[in-house]
Protein backbone atom coordinates (compact mmCIF):
# COMPACT_ATOMS: atom_id res chain seq x y z
CA UNK A 1 0.00 0.00 0.00
CA UNK A 2 1.15 3.42 -1.23
CA UNK A 3 -0.27 6.71 -0.43
CA UNK A 4 1.17 10.73 -1.24
CA UNK A 5 0.93 13.15 1.12
CA UNK A 6 2.20 16.42 -0.57
CA UNK A 7 5.13 15.59 -2.60
CA UNK A 8 6.10 12.83 -0.05
CA UNK A 9 5.24 8.91 -0.66
CA UNK A 10 4.81 6.74 1.87
CA UNK A 11 4.66 3.18 1.55
CA UNK A 12 4.38 0.00 4.16
CA UNK A 13 7.94 -0.73 3.50
CA UNK A 14 9.00 2.52 2.73
CA UNK A 15 10.80 5.69 5.03
CA UNK A 16 9.21 6.73 8.66
CA UNK A 17 7.29 9.96 8.36
CA UNK A 18 7.23 12.07 11.08
CA UNK A 19 5.02 14.25 12.36
CA UNK A 20 5.56 17.22 14.53
CA UNK A 21 2.31 18.14 16.29
CA UNK A 22 2.57 21.01 17.58
CA UNK A 23 -0.95 21.51 18.79
CA UNK A 24 -1.83 23.87 21.78
CA UNK A 25 1.79 24.51 22.13
CA UNK A 26 2.03 27.43 20.35
CA UNK A 27 0.01 29.07 23.66
CA UNK A 28 -2.15 31.71 21.19
CA UNK A 29 0.95 33.54 19.95
CA UNK A 30 1.48 33.40 16.43
CA UNK A 31 4.94 34.00 16.83
CA UNK A 32 5.55 31.18 19.05
CA UNK A 33 3.64 28.92 16.24
CA UNK A 34 5.81 30.63 13.34
CA UNK A 35 9.31 29.48 15.72
CA UNK A 36 7.95 26.15 16.49
CA UNK A 37 7.42 25.26 12.86
CA UNK A 38 10.64 26.36 12.07
CA UNK A 39 12.43 24.75 15.17
CA UNK A 40 10.21 21.01 13.93
CA UNK A 41 11.94 21.07 10.44
CA UNK A 42 15.16 21.13 11.93
CA UNK A 43 14.67 18.66 14.42
CA UNK A 44 14.11 16.47 11.67
CA UNK A 45 10.01 16.42 10.84
CA UNK A 46 8.29 15.71 8.03
CA UNK A 47 4.98 17.50 8.98
CA UNK A 48 3.94 20.67 11.00
CA UNK A 49 0.36 19.43 12.52
CA UNK A 50 -1.74 22.31 14.41
CA UNK A 51 -5.70 21.71 15.80
CA UNK A 52 -8.52 23.37 14.52
CA UNK A 53 -11.17 23.56 16.82
CA UNK A 54 -13.64 26.34 18.77
CA UNK A 55 -13.91 25.36 22.38
CA UNK A 56 -17.76 25.62 22.08
CA UNK A 57 -17.71 23.40 19.03
CA UNK A 58 -15.48 20.91 20.84
CA UNK A 59 -16.68 20.86 24.91
CA UNK A 60 -19.47 21.26 26.83
CA UNK A 61 -18.60 24.25 29.11
CA UNK A 62 -21.43 22.48 32.03
CA UNK A 63 -20.53 19.20 31.03
CA UNK A 64 -17.25 19.59 32.46
CA UNK A 65 -17.76 22.02 34.75
CA UNK A 66 -20.95 19.42 36.59
CA UNK A 67 -18.02 16.78 36.62
CA UNK A 68 -14.81 15.76 38.38
CA UNK A 69 -11.70 16.31 37.02
CA UNK A 70 -9.94 13.43 35.46
CA UNK A 71 -6.51 11.76 33.94
CA UNK A 72 -4.61 15.22 33.06
CA UNK A 73 -7.19 17.36 33.53
CA UNK A 74 -7.04 17.25 36.92
CA UNK A 75 -3.91 19.48 37.24
CA UNK A 76 -5.11 22.29 34.66
CA UNK A 77 -5.53 25.68 36.88
CA UNK A 78 -8.15 26.94 34.15
CA UNK A 79 -11.60 25.18 33.54
CA UNK A 80 -11.72 22.68 30.84
CA UNK A 81 -13.62 24.88 28.63
CA UNK A 82 -11.40 27.91 29.31
CA UNK A 83 -7.86 26.06 28.41
CA UNK A 84 -9.45 25.04 25.07
CA UNK A 85 -10.49 28.11 24.63
CA UNK A 86 -7.20 29.09 25.04
CA UNK A 87 -5.93 26.79 22.77
CA UNK A 88 -8.24 27.79 19.97
CA UNK A 89 -6.73 28.67 16.14
CA UNK A 90 -8.06 31.85 14.60
CA UNK A 91 -9.52 31.06 11.14
CA UNK A 92 -7.35 33.62 10.17
CA UNK A 93 -3.95 31.67 11.19
CA UNK A 94 -4.64 28.61 8.94
CA UNK A 95 -3.49 30.46 5.57
CA UNK A 96 -0.40 32.21 7.56
CA UNK A 97 0.68 28.50 9.21
CA UNK A 98 0.62 27.09 5.61
CA UNK A 99 2.77 30.07 3.85
CA UNK A 100 5.24 29.44 6.79
CA UNK A 101 5.12 25.33 6.37
CA UNK A 102 5.64 26.22 2.47
CA UNK A 103 8.72 28.84 3.24
CA UNK A 104 10.20 26.21 5.93
CA UNK A 105 10.03 23.23 3.25
CA UNK A 106 7.86 21.56 5.86
CA UNK A 107 4.20 19.90 5.19
CA UNK A 108 1.23 21.64 6.87
CA UNK A 109 -1.50 19.00 8.04
CA UNK A 110 -4.05 20.03 11.09
CA UNK A 111 -7.08 17.91 12.73
CA UNK A 112 -10.37 19.78 12.55
CA UNK A 113 -12.81 18.79 15.06
CA UNK A 114 -15.85 20.16 13.46
CA UNK A 115 -17.41 20.62 9.52
CA UNK A 116 -16.50 24.26 9.16
CA UNK A 117 -12.86 23.43 10.31
CA UNK A 118 -12.91 20.43 7.65
CA UNK A 119 -13.83 23.26 4.87
CA UNK A 120 -11.38 26.09 6.40
CA UNK A 121 -8.68 23.84 6.02
CA UNK A 122 -9.40 21.78 3.11
CA UNK A 123 -7.58 24.05 0.48
CA UNK A 124 -4.47 24.15 2.60
CA UNK A 125 -4.14 20.39 4.02
CA UNK A 126 -2.71 17.32 1.33
CA UNK A 127 -3.80 14.99 4.38
CA UNK A 128 -6.07 14.90 7.30
CA UNK A 129 -5.64 13.68 10.91
CA UNK A 130 -8.72 12.62 13.24
CA UNK A 131 -7.83 12.73 16.63
CA UNK A 132 -8.68 9.20 18.62
CA UNK A 133 -11.63 11.42 20.51
CA UNK A 134 -13.78 11.60 17.34
CA UNK A 135 -13.84 7.69 16.11
CA UNK A 136 -17.15 7.63 17.13
CA UNK A 137 -18.17 10.52 15.46
CA UNK A 138 -19.17 8.79 11.89
CA UNK A 139 -20.44 11.44 10.44
CA UNK A 140 -17.67 13.74 10.61
CA UNK A 141 -15.12 11.07 9.52
CA UNK A 142 -17.27 10.44 6.71
CA UNK A 143 -17.35 14.35 5.72
CA UNK A 144 -13.69 14.17 6.26
CA UNK A 145 -13.15 11.13 4.15
CA UNK A 146 -15.08 12.32 0.94
CA UNK A 147 -12.47 15.23 0.27
CA UNK A 148 -10.64 12.60 -1.47
CA UNK A 149 -7.16 13.20 0.66
CA UNK A 150 -5.38 10.78 2.65
CA UNK A 151 -6.68 9.76 6.06
CA UNK A 152 -4.81 9.69 9.18
CA UNK A 153 -6.95 7.88 11.94
CA UNK A 154 -5.88 7.62 15.54
CA UNK A 155 -7.24 5.09 17.27
CA UNK A 156 -6.48 5.21 21.32
CA UNK A 157 -9.55 4.66 23.60
CA UNK A 158 -10.79 2.72 21.44
CA UNK A 159 -12.15 -1.08 20.98
CA UNK A 160 -11.81 -3.18 17.94
CA UNK A 161 -15.00 -2.48 17.18
CA UNK A 162 -14.83 1.10 17.39
CA UNK A 163 -11.48 1.11 15.08
CA UNK A 164 -13.37 -1.20 12.56
CA UNK A 165 -16.67 0.91 11.92
CA UNK A 166 -14.51 3.76 11.70
CA UNK A 167 -11.92 2.65 9.24
CA UNK A 168 -15.62 1.30 7.29
CA UNK A 169 -16.56 4.98 6.96
CA UNK A 170 -13.63 6.04 5.51
CA UNK A 171 -12.98 3.37 3.23
CA UNK A 172 -16.24 3.41 1.42
CA UNK A 173 -15.54 7.11 0.40
CA UNK A 174 -11.61 6.61 0.33
CA UNK A 175 -8.73 3.98 0.59
CA UNK A 176 -6.18 6.77 1.26
CA UNK A 177 -5.80 5.25 4.91
CA UNK A 178 -3.07 5.41 7.39
CA UNK A 179 -4.00 3.34 11.28
CA UNK A 180 -2.44 4.56 13.74
CA UNK A 181 -2.04 2.32 17.21
CA UNK A 182 -2.29 5.27 19.99
CA UNK A 183 -2.51 4.82 23.88
CA UNK A 184 -4.53 8.12 24.99
CA UNK A 185 -2.89 9.05 27.84
CA UNK A 186 -1.41 12.32 28.45
CA UNK A 187 0.06 12.11 32.09
CA UNK A 188 3.58 10.95 30.84
CA UNK A 189 3.55 8.33 33.27
CA UNK A 190 6.03 5.74 32.71
CA UNK A 191 3.24 3.07 33.31
CA UNK A 192 1.86 4.11 30.04
CA UNK A 193 4.07 2.01 28.70
CA UNK A 194 2.34 -1.24 29.74
CA UNK A 195 -0.79 0.34 28.03
CA UNK A 196 0.93 0.95 25.07
CA UNK A 197 -0.12 -2.45 23.70
CA UNK A 198 2.44 -2.30 20.07
CA UNK A 199 1.29 -5.35 19.34
CA UNK A 200 -2.10 -4.07 17.89
CA UNK A 201 0.01 -3.48 14.81
CA UNK A 202 0.47 -6.76 13.99
CA UNK A 203 -3.28 -7.11 14.41
CA UNK A 204 -4.23 -4.52 12.11
CA UNK A 205 -1.43 -5.51 9.58
CA UNK A 206 -3.80 -8.77 9.32
CA UNK A 207 -7.40 -6.90 9.58
CA UNK A 208 -6.41 -4.16 7.01
CA UNK A 209 -3.54 -5.05 4.60
CA UNK A 210 -4.77 -1.98 2.44
CA UNK A 211 -3.67 0.51 4.67
CA UNK A 212 -0.41 1.92 5.94
CA UNK A 213 0.32 1.48 9.72
CA UNK A 214 1.56 4.25 11.95
CA UNK A 215 1.64 5.70 15.84
CA UNK A 216 0.49 8.58 17.15
CA UNK A 217 2.05 8.11 20.60
CA UNK A 218 2.20 10.22 23.87
CA UNK A 219 4.84 8.08 25.89
CA UNK A 220 7.49 9.54 27.11
CA UNK A 221 11.10 9.19 24.79
CA UNK A 222 10.72 7.47 21.84
CA UNK A 223 11.29 3.46 22.38
CA UNK A 224 7.64 2.79 21.68
CA UNK A 225 8.86 4.63 17.80
CA UNK A 226 11.07 2.29 16.97
CA UNK A 227 9.45 -0.77 18.37
CA UNK A 228 6.28 0.36 16.13
CA UNK A 229 8.75 1.06 12.98
CA UNK A 230 9.94 -2.69 13.72
CA UNK A 231 6.53 -4.00 13.81
CA UNK A 232 6.02 -2.10 10.37
CA UNK A 233 4.43 1.44 11.08
CA UNK A 234 6.09 3.97 8.84
CA UNK A 235 3.79 7.41 10.20
CA UNK A 236 4.96 8.72 13.55
CA UNK A 237 3.03 11.31 15.34
CA UNK A 238 4.45 12.80 18.52
CA UNK A 239 3.20 16.48 20.28
CA UNK A 240 6.41 18.90 20.02
CA UNK A 241 7.19 21.81 21.86
CA UNK A 242 10.33 23.82 22.57
CA UNK A 243 10.38 23.53 26.05
CA UNK A 244 8.80 20.75 28.44
CA UNK A 245 8.36 23.22 32.10
CA UNK A 246 6.19 25.47 29.64
CA UNK A 247 2.53 25.86 30.88
CA UNK A 248 0.05 24.40 28.94
CA UNK A 249 -1.75 21.10 28.51
CA UNK A 250 0.68 19.24 26.06
CA UNK A 251 4.04 20.48 26.83
CA UNK A 252 5.20 18.03 29.53
CA UNK A 253 5.16 15.03 27.30
CA UNK A 254 5.80 16.49 24.04
CA UNK A 255 8.91 15.60 22.38
CA UNK A 256 11.12 19.00 22.14
CA UNK A 257 13.37 19.68 19.33
CA UNK A 258 16.41 17.53 21.10
CA UNK A 259 14.69 14.49 21.49
CA UNK A 260 12.41 14.90 18.47
CA UNK A 261 15.69 14.80 16.50
CA UNK A 262 17.47 11.76 18.36
CA UNK A 263 14.33 9.94 17.59
CA UNK A 264 14.06 11.00 13.83
CA UNK A 265 17.80 9.86 13.59
CA UNK A 266 17.79 6.36 15.62
CA UNK A 267 14.13 5.50 13.74
CA UNK A 268 16.21 6.41 10.29
CA UNK A 269 18.98 4.19 11.41
CA UNK A 270 16.90 1.36 12.05
CA UNK A 271 14.72 1.67 9.06
CA UNK A 272 18.06 1.14 7.43
CA UNK A 273 19.24 -2.08 9.73
CA UNK A 274 15.95 -3.51 8.93
CA UNK A 275 17.09 -4.21 5.33
CA UNK A 276 14.78 -6.33 2.44
CA UNK A 277 14.70 -9.56 4.51
CA UNK A 278 17.08 -10.95 2.06
CA UNK A 279 19.39 -13.06 3.59
CA UNK A 280 22.84 -13.11 1.31
CA UNK A 281 26.46 -12.15 2.33
CA UNK A 282 26.03 -8.12 2.38
CA UNK A 283 28.32 -5.80 0.45
CA UNK A 284 30.14 -5.32 4.48
CA UNK A 285 30.65 -8.50 4.62
CA UNK A 286 32.22 -10.04 1.72
CA UNK A 287 36.20 -9.38 2.90
CA UNK A 288 34.99 -11.28 6.47
CA UNK A 289 33.65 -14.09 4.91
CA UNK A 290 36.96 -14.22 3.30
CA UNK A 291 39.11 -14.14 6.04
CA UNK A 292 36.42 -15.85 8.80
CA UNK A 293 35.04 -19.25 6.79
CA UNK A 294 37.03 -21.77 6.32
CA UNK A 295 38.56 -24.02 3.09
CA UNK A 296 40.03 -26.88 3.07
CA UNK A 297 44.07 -26.91 3.17
CA UNK A 298 46.42 -30.48 2.98
CA UNK A 299 47.65 -31.31 6.13
CA UNK A 300 50.23 -33.03 4.31
CA UNK A 301 53.14 -33.32 1.13
CA UNK A 302 51.43 -35.02 -1.68
CA UNK A 303 52.60 -36.43 -4.95
CA UNK A 304 50.38 -36.31 -7.94
CA UNK A 305 48.15 -38.97 -8.64
CA UNK A 306 47.75 -39.91 -4.72
CA UNK A 307 44.16 -40.44 -3.60
CA UNK A 308 42.47 -38.08 -1.34
CA UNK A 309 41.33 -39.34 1.55
CA UNK A 310 39.55 -37.37 4.49
CA UNK A 311 42.33 -36.82 7.04
CA UNK A 312 44.42 -35.85 4.48
CA UNK A 313 42.22 -32.03 4.63
CA UNK A 314 41.23 -29.98 7.49
CA UNK A 315 39.32 -27.14 7.13
CA UNK A 316 41.18 -23.78 7.94
CA UNK A 317 40.78 -20.17 7.51
CA UNK A 318 40.80 -18.01 5.34
CA UNK A 319 38.98 -19.32 2.07
CA UNK A 320 39.94 -17.45 -1.13
CA UNK A 321 38.33 -17.34 -4.19
CA UNK A 322 39.10 -20.76 -6.03
CA UNK A 323 39.07 -22.81 -2.27
CA UNK A 324 36.25 -25.46 -1.40
CA UNK A 325 34.01 -24.79 1.87
CA UNK A 326 34.59 -28.22 4.27
CA UNK A 327 30.57 -29.01 3.59
CA UNK A 328 32.23 -30.64 -0.16
CA UNK A 329 34.46 -32.65 1.54
CA UNK A 330 33.04 -36.23 0.47
CA UNK A 331 33.02 -35.03 -2.94
CA UNK A 332 36.79 -34.83 -2.98
CA UNK A 333 37.53 -38.08 -1.03
CA UNK A 334 38.94 -40.44 -3.38
CA UNK A 335 39.88 -38.44 -6.34
CA UNK A 336 43.35 -38.81 -7.46
CA UNK A 337 45.57 -36.00 -7.18
CA UNK A 338 46.65 -34.04 -10.79
CA UNK A 339 49.50 -32.19 -9.13
CA UNK A 340 52.13 -32.06 -6.70
CA UNK A 341 50.42 -30.37 -3.44
CA UNK A 342 52.37 -28.92 -0.11
CA UNK A 343 50.98 -28.86 3.63
CA UNK A 344 49.04 -25.77 4.61
CA UNK A 345 47.85 -25.26 1.27
CA UNK A 346 44.53 -24.98 0.12
CA UNK A 347 42.56 -27.28 -2.48
CA UNK A 348 41.22 -26.48 -5.81
CA UNK A 349 38.95 -28.29 -7.46
CA UNK A 350 41.48 -28.95 -10.81
CA UNK A 351 43.94 -30.14 -8.17
CA UNK A 352 41.78 -33.30 -8.68
CA UNK A 353 40.54 -35.41 -11.23
CA UNK A 354 36.96 -35.39 -12.44
CA UNK A 355 35.92 -33.20 -10.54
CA UNK A 356 32.44 -31.96 -10.12
CA UNK A 357 32.93 -28.60 -8.31
CA UNK A 358 32.70 -25.09 -9.80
Amino acid sequence: MKIQIGNTMISSKGKPYFIADIAANHDGSLERAFHLIELAKEAGADVAKFQNFKAKKIVSRNGFDTMERLSHQAAWKKSVFEVYEDASVSDDWTERLKEKCREVGIEYMTSPYDFEAIDLADPYVNAYKIGSGDITWIEIIEYMAKKGKPVLLATGASSMEDVKRAYEAIRKYNNQIVLMQCNTNYTASIENFHCINLNVLNTYKELFPECVLGLSDHTFGHTTVLGALALGARVFEKHFTDDNLRVGPDHKFAMNPITFKEMVDQANLLYEAMGDGVKTIEKNEVESAVVQRRSLYFVRDMKQGEMVKKEDLFPLRPIKSDGIPPYEVDRLVGKKLKVDVKKDTHIRWEDVENAEGK
